[in-house]
């Protein structure tokens, strides 16, 4: 089983009991220090920490920052530079296509709810024949990604919280101490 990750990487064997996990691609996009944040340093530690993960791969976009018009009331409008996260939702619609065609799992699982993923799942269930499952981190699926599910699981705050790292890693760098804000 291949498990195809937007944001959240969740310890899915706690949700998935009785199935073989082959790898976990987690897919994210690098957070910007643009604006003095501690954000990109909690990121990396994170990113450190799934790399203890012997079966996780680490895929990365990007983010843009373009102006936006934003309006305030009728009246006022103002633009701001907004953050775009780009191409997660791409590369795994690649990755979920290219690993079917490529047979590399029988049943693969999105945590999402991003209805983008929706032409590639129903691809990989309709016209290829294998298993595309959803794991929503949201109270409510969204309909058009969820009609070419094979399965779908709400994500539970208790697997969630029980799924967490340890409050301490070890990699070959060094200690991993977990912040309070992960």
């Amino acid at each position: 089983m291949e498990i195809s990750n937007e944001r959240t990487c969740v310890y899915v064997s706690k949700l998935l009991t009785h199935n073989e996990i082959i790898k976990i691609k987690f897919f994210t996009a690098k957070i910007s220090g643009k604006y003095g944040s501690a954000k990109p340093a909690r990121q990396e530690l994170y990113l450190r920490a799934l790399r203890t993960l012997n079966n996780v791969e680490i895929i990365e976009g990007s983010f843009l920052f373009s102006p936006k018009k934003i309006r305030i009331t009728e009246d006022v409008s103002l633009t701001a530079k907004i953050a775009e996260e780009k191409g997660t939702d791409v590369n795994i619609a690649v990755h979920l296509v290219n690993d079917a065609h490529m047979r590399k799992f029988d049943t693969a699982v999105i945590v999402s709810n991003d209805s983008d993923l929706a032409e590639s799942i129903r691809i990989v269930t309709q016209e290829l024949g294998l298993k595309v499952g959803l794991i929503n981190p949201y109270p409510v699926f969204n309909k058009q990604i969820g009609k070419y599910a094979t399965f779908k699981i709400l994500a539970r705050d208790s697997a969630l919280l029980s799924s967490q790292f340890p409050q301490a890693l070890t990699d070959a760098s060094g200690g991993i101490t977990k912040p309070q804000l992960w």
